[in-house]
Parts: C-alpha cells; structure tokens; sequence
C-alpha cells in the first residue's frame, strides 16, 4: 500500500487473545509505573484509603449524608429526635438542613452503592456500627476527591511552570504535609471546596493564556458548583477573578485591552455563575420559602426562640479582634501551629519575591488575599473555627492553597538559599508531616471534650502527641487523660478510645466477626505496604527526571 510515495506495510492478522497478560498489556503496565503522575495518583488514592476509620468525621457530614438519602428515598432530611440540636422549620412547619445541597449531591453515588450493598444478605446480622452506608460513602468518595486533588494541583503547577520534580513535590507536600491529610479522614466539606477551588483557578487560567472558552466554562462551572456547598465560596469564585486580574496587571496589560478580557470573561461566566446561584436559591425557597436569607439567619432566629438569653445579633455575637486574632494566635486554632507549611511559604515568598514569575506572585498574593478575608468574614461568627474541628476549618482550604507552593519554591531555589533556610525549610515539612499524621491518630472530639475538664486556652497539638504517647503506653489513666466529660456519650467514647483507623475502630466496637476484623487489618497493612512501594518507586523515578528546565 503506497500513499505518496511511502510504502506503508501491511498489518498482520490479529491474533486470537491470550489468556495470559500479552507483552503489549505488561509494557503498558510498565509505562504507568514509570509515569510520575500515575505514580502520584495511585499514592494518593492508596493514602486516602489507608486513613479511613470507616465514619464520615462529623455529625455534619452524617446529615448531609441524610440529605442524599432524601433526594431519592422518602426518608426526611432530619429526623424529628435529632431536633432541636440539628435542623430548621421550614415550609408547612417540616424540619430541613440548614447546609447547602453540594457534598449531598457528591456523596449520591456512594449512598446509592452504600444502601444496595447494606441489604445483600451478607449484612444481614451486622449491626452497623460503623454503618455500611458510611463506610462506602467515606471511601469511595475521600479516595475520589484525593486523586482528583492531586491531578489538579500537579496541573496548576506545571502550568505555573515549575518542574515535574517540583510539582510532584508539591502534590505530596499538600497530600501529607497540610490539613488537607485530616480532612481526607474527616469528611467535612473542606477538600471538595479545594478540589473545585483549584479547578477554577486552573482552566480559568488556561483560558487567559489559551482564550478557549471551553477551559472558561469548566473552570467557572467548577467555581458555581462550589456555591451550592457553602454560599461563602462566593469568595473563592471572586479569588479566581481577581487571580486574573492581577496577572494581567503585573504583566502591564492596561486601556482597551484589559477591557476586552474583562468583558469576555463576563460573558462567558457570568452566566455559569448565575445559573449555580440560581439552583441555589431556588434550593433554598424550597426549604424555607424565600429567595434572599440564608440558613445563618434562620438559625440565630430559631436558636434565640429556643434561648431567649442569646444576644439579638446571634451567631454574629463575638468580638471582632477574638475571631480575628483567634486562628492566627490562638494556640487550640493557630492555622501556623496546624499548617507550619504555611509558615514556610511566607518566608519563601518574602526572600524570593524578586525571582517569581508573574503567575506564582499572583497566585500567592490571591490566596494570602482569599484566608485574610475569610478570616475577617467569620471573626464576629459564634463558632468562628467550626467548632468540631481540627484547627480553623472555616479558613483551613485558603491556608492549604497557599501552602501548595511552599516545597515547589523550596525544591526549585535550594541552590541559591542559605544553609539554614533549606535545613529550617526541611525542618518545617518535618513538622508539618508529623503533625498531620498525628492529627489522623484520635477521632477529633477526644481533646475537645479532654478541654471541657482541663479548660483554656489548651496547646491541642501538644495534646495530642500527649494523648498518643499515652495511649500507646496504655497509661490515659495514670496520666490523667481519661476524663468525665468523655465518658457522657457511649457512642462517642468508643469512638474516641481507639486509633482511629477502620481496622482497629471495627476491633473496639465489636459488631463484627473476628474474621472480618482479621481481613480489615491484612487489607490496611497490605495498603500502607503498597503506599511505601509506590513513594519509594515515585521518589525513584524523580532521581531521574531533570531537575531544571522543563520536562
């Protein structure tokens, strides 16, 4: 066969499938794990899994996940026995949730995989504890959000034009290193809000450099999605903006120019975003009949029915300079003493300022933007922290964002630092590591209610590694550990007097048989087992990778 004077030979038969893995199929196999970025994914993916202890975290996340049940079964949003602790009387005097639709919608195909297999017969005897629909709810949907996490947050960084080396380093940093490790065992809403956050950031961008309206859609879909799971991720749609903006700005672009970006944007965005505030508020007048409130002014409304004593301003009734000082230097929420990562991007950011491209000055100036309003936005709020929590959980996603370049900047500029800048940064990564770890060891209410007896202020982390060292020593009694106040809810004290791992949770409740409980814990040890493979493969693979330049 010729086409334009090449001789193109003509393919081979097919041969009938072998029942072993054919060389073709073993090579493909081999390319993966020579590929960086699969290697990344599959220890995210492996990370998130080896962290789970089978709950969903909080009380929060269980009622969201009764809100997914509501979409599709006839079920209530809230039970009438969780009232008046959870909850808001809405049309025709029916109790509703007060949080938005989002992670409910996220969690809808785990729920619907979760309830099938809880009613096949082998769980027939099981008395859900920890129930079935949770434990595919957490796994499916934290190893889920892990992966995609990290295949944005390496796309964001090559993008910025830091090294394969530097951008893996970056990933596992935020993976390992941030908070972003607790809220991968702790359900809460924080890593969707990232994920959808560093989607917007990403194709947004794409779009300013590409002008491909597609890139624009995703990006904005992705920031209006996150309105229908906290409306106060109107800050982070107006971040990705001002993102924009500022790179346009720092690259002098001004007048007539700058005008037509802007409008093109708008018009393809605004619609986006119009559209997910739409489905929002309509969500909400289905609930509570109205358009404009929000669930904070009902709830302070009904909490004040409830206690006449409340303040006529609650649950905006703290101290403006306690809210505000509170995650800064509060040592029970200092995002510093939770997220020391962010310590050392700020001191990168303040020796390299000069060195940094465009892209990566406002991307930092952005999110140091985005945590310092987010911080002045829930400063006057009851729970400014989020009460249940590990650190700020309210500002917990800002701080990670701009954390992201903290090893990136480290990795990239090591030959021009000082000595003691890269041992300090090293230090620091150290510490950030050891502290997520240990933040994964106990369900997190232990030192809260260990608080309630000890009172305030309480140095949590030194808490915690206390409570390990204890625990493990089997000495929470000889040290005065074991509190009253622990002991109230027997639910949450089983929960709370146990590594906090799926195995070892299923052990101290009981519920299973021993060969279960066997099973769990050779699965877990075999994950963490292939976890350290595949580090140590990735950290190979690195070696060999240029450390400058581009790929």
């Amino acid at each position: 066969m010729k086409i334009s004077g090449y001789s193109l030979p003509v393919p081979p038969e097919k041969p009938d499938l072998p029942l072993l893995p054919s060389k073709e199929m073993t090579s493909r196999l081999g390319l993966c794990l020579r590929d960086p970025l699969f290697l990344l994914c599959l220890a995210a993916g492996l990370l998130a899994f080896v962290v789970q202890s089978g709950e969903l975290g909080t009380a929060d996340t269980m009622h969201r996940l009764q809100t997914t049940h509501w979409i599709w079964t006839s079920e209530p949003q809230v039970f009438p026995s969780d009232y008046p602790e959870f909850g808001l009387h809405g049309r025709g005097g029916q109790l509703y949730s007060w949080y938005g639709i989002g992670q409910s919608l996220l969690m809808l195909p785990a729920d619907l995989a979760g309830t099938w297999i809880s009613h096949r017969p082998i769980f027939s005897g099981y008395e859900d504890d920890p129930a079935v629909r949770s434990i595919v709810a957490s796994y499916s949907t934290n190893i889920l959000l892990s992966v995609l996490t990290a295949l944005i947050a390496f796309r964001l960084l090559r993008q910025f034009d830091f090294t394969v080396n530097e951008a893996v380093a970056g990933v596992l940093a935020l993976l390992f290193c941030t908070t972003h490790l607790h809220y991968t065992q702790n359900m809460q809403e924080n890593n969707y809000i990232m994920l959808l956050t560093l989607t917007g950031f990403s194709f947004q961008y794409e779009w300013l450099r590409s002008g491909r309206v597609r890139a624009l859609v995703i990006g904005s879909a992705a920031l209006g999605l996150n309105l229908l799971t906290r409306l106060t991720t109107g800050l982070d749609l107006i971040a990705a903006g001002v993102f924009l903006l500022m790179v346009l700005g720092l690259e002098h672009v001004r007048g007539r120019a700058l005008w037509q970006r802007g409008f093109g944007y708008c018009k393809v965005a605004a619609p986006v975003y119009a559209f997910f505030l739409a489905a929002d508020r309509l969500y909400q007048f289905y609930r509570f009949g109205s358009l404009t409130n929000t669930y904070v002014s009902l709830f302070g409304k009904e909490q004040r029915l409830q206690d006449p004593t409340l303040p006529a301003n609650y649950p905006w009734n703290t101290p403006f300079h306690e809210g505000f000082f509170g995650p800064l230097f509060k040592p029970e929420k200092s995002i510093f003493l939770f997220d020391p990562l962010l310590v050392l991007a700020l001191i990168l950011l303040v020796v390299l300022w000069k060195r940094l491209s465009v892209e990566v000055r406002a991307y930092a100036v952005t999110t140091l933007l985005l945590l310092g309003v987010y911080i002045c936005f829930y400063a006057r709020y009851a729970v400014w922290a989020g009460d249940f929590a590990w650190g700020d959980r309210y500002v917990s996603t800002a701080v990670e964002m701009a954390a992201l370049l903290a090893v990136p900047l480290l990795v990239r500029y090591r030959a021009n630092f000082s000595p003691w800048i890269w041992r300090g940064g090293v230090v620091l990564i150290a510490a950030s590591l050891v502290i997520q770890i240990a933040s994964l060891a106990f369900w997190l209410p232990l030192e809260i209610y260990q608080m309630e007896s000890f009172g305030h202020p309480t140095f949590v982390i030194a808490l915690r590694f206390k409570n390990i060292a204890a625990f493990a020593l089997s000495k929470m009694d000889a040290w005065g550990l074991n509190t009253d106040d622990m002991t109230y809810d027997h639910w949450d004290y089983v929960h709370i007097t146990t590594w906090n791992f799926f195995p070892f949770l299923l052990h101290r409740v009981g519920a299973a048989s021993a060969w279960v409980v066997e099973t769990a814990f050779a699965v877990w040890v075999s994950a963490l087992a292939a976890l350290a493979a595949v580090l140590r493969r990735l950290c190979g693979q690195l070696r060999i990778l240029p450390t400058v330049g581009g790929e």
